[in-house]
């Protein structure tokens, strides 16, 4: 049946003549078509496409007809939907397009287009033959949403003290664009580049981060976002980076429960790695002793015996690398107090060496101040000398020139004996000042002695000191001093 049928029905003739009276015709007024501009929606949904007349009570709608609009093929047929003989549909879109299930208003002339697909976004215009008002016309622009199916491809392996790697790209493909983005705790950078096609487009993302270990285990996400999504796409990748720990043994901490006859005793192997690493015990000074059973990372011994003291080494690897720890074991004898170790005893030994130490410390101290303040002393009593032999030599000068002057013994006799005399009370004053009873020394009993050989020289006449008549006048002291 051709798209025509309505105006094979009612011929040209009547369809002009129905025309012609409408546009004359006082009480017909202009309907409006309601209809959208967009309908989107999401690959394999049906699309709706509204054309509804709205025009006075009486009139009447004959036929609807759809076309596709294309501007590089110009306009193909869709469907004809008339009043009386129904829907018909091009054979192009046979079995694609229905009317809106019922109840359905005689004035609207929507039809459904099944099982959308990208080729048919685009334009569509609806044509409305109405009676008596006459022709309308509208487009609706369908619009085919294509959600992305995303996919996520690990990177390389990933091993502790790479550089920057990539641990994972995510791409996704749809139409629009889809926008890809990664959900992580792991610290790293992300870069993103698109293709565009015909119809769609695809987007790629890449994370890249510096491997460690602590980034073993941790989740990194891949988050796509689209319209035709009802909510975000997420894809999940656990982070395996390969590392291995440095190995220790545990066993050891207190040494004096290892001796003879223990029970139980046992070495652990501490590390930790990925993949997870393997265990070998050995003895670095010989075989595995009889009775000690090695259980993957614990070496365990039977009750303890002498023999049983050595080194032992604990060997972990995995197939990145692998490890070495080693421990020197040493059994107790009590039978034996020469090879036990007695924490007491060293710790007094300690004692007595920062005794000693601080002993010799003070030793030094009192020898430099002792050191000190003699040399102090001998400052003060070498310039006390000096001082008294300068008095002592300033007084002798004196007495001399009283006993080789003539002149002055014969004319103030009175004066050369006062003066004498004052002479040898100053050196006793200045004697027993400087020589206090407390602290006599030697040089304070030759002191005396000189004082005394001195008097000798001296004879008391009349309440007067004389010196004695002498050959020279000079006496000289057993110092060396001139009296």
């Amino acid at each position: 049946m051709p798209l025509s049928l309505g105006a094979e029905m009612w011929g040209p003739e009547a369809w002009l003549l129905l025309v012609f009276l409408a546009s004359f015709t006082g009480r017909c007024s202009a309907g409006e078509l309601e209809t959208s501009d967009l309908v989107t929606v999401v690959l394999g949904q049906d699309a709706k496409l509204p054309c509804f007349y709205r025009g006075a009570p009486d009139e009447q709608v004959g036929q609807v007809a759809w076309a596709r609009v294309d501007p590089n093929e110009g306009t193909r047929d869709l469907a004809l939907l008339h009043s009386k003989y129904g829907l018909h549909v091009s054979a192009a879109y046979e079995d694609r397009v229905e009317q809106p299930p019922p109840p359905r208003d005689p004035l609207d002339g929507s039809v459904l287009l099944r099982n959308a697909v990208q080729a048919d976004e685009g334009e569509y215009e609806c044509r409305v033959s109405t009676f008596p008002a006459g022709s309308f016309q509208a487009r609706v622009k369908l619009r085919v949403l294509v959600p992305p199916l995303p996919s996520l491809n690990p990177g390389p392996p990933l091993e502790e003290g790479q550089g920057l790697t990539l641990a994972a790209s995510c791409t996704a493909e749809g139409s629009p664009a889809p926008s890809v983005t990664w959900d992580t705790e792991v610290k790293g950078t992300q870069s993103s580049r698109s293709f565009k096609h015909s119809r769609s487009a695809a987007v790629t993302s890449e994370f890249h981060l510096v491997p460690s270990r602590s980034m073993n285990g941790q989740p990194l996400t891949c988050v796509v976002s689209h319209p035709g999504l009802l909510q975000d796409q997420r894809i999940t990748h656990t982070l395996q980076v390969a590392f291995l720990a440095e190995a220790s043994v545990r066993g050891l901490e207190d040494q004096n429960l290892w001796h003879v006859g223990r029970e139980g005793a046992t070495l652990k192997c501490l590390s930790e790695g990925q993949p997870p690493p393997s265990y070998n015990w050995t003895r670095l000074d010989g075989p595995l002793p009889s009775g000690v059973r090695v259980k993957g990372d614990t070496l365990g011994f039977p009750p303890l015996t002498s023999e049983h003291s050595g080194i032992y080494v604990c060997h972990v690897s995995n197939e990145l690398s692998s490890r070495d720890s080693q421990v020197t074991v040493e059994v107790l004898d009590p039978q034996d107090p020469g090879k036990q170790v007695d924490l007491v005893s060293a710790s007094v030994v300690v004692v007595g060496v920062i005794a000693a130490l601080l002993f010799l410390l003070l030793v030094v101290v009192v020898v430099l101040m002792s050191r000190y303040h003699r040399r102090k002393a001998q400052q003060m009593t070498q310039k006390y000398e000096e001082e008294l032999t300068l008095t002592r030599e300033n007084s002798i000068r004196r007495l001399h020139s009283h006993h080789t002057d003539p002149r002055s013994q014969s004319e103030e006799p009175e004066g050369r004996s006062y003066s004498t005399l004052t002479t040898v009370r100053e050196i006793e004053t200045q004697t027993e000042l400087l020589s206090p009873s407390s602290g006599r020394t030697e040089d304070d009993d030759d002191q005396d002695e000189g004082i005394k050989q001195a008097m000798n020289h001296f004879v008391q006449e009349n309440g007067t000191l004389r010196a004695k008549p002498t050959g020279n006048g000079i006496y000289i002291n057993g110092r060396g001093h001139l009296v």
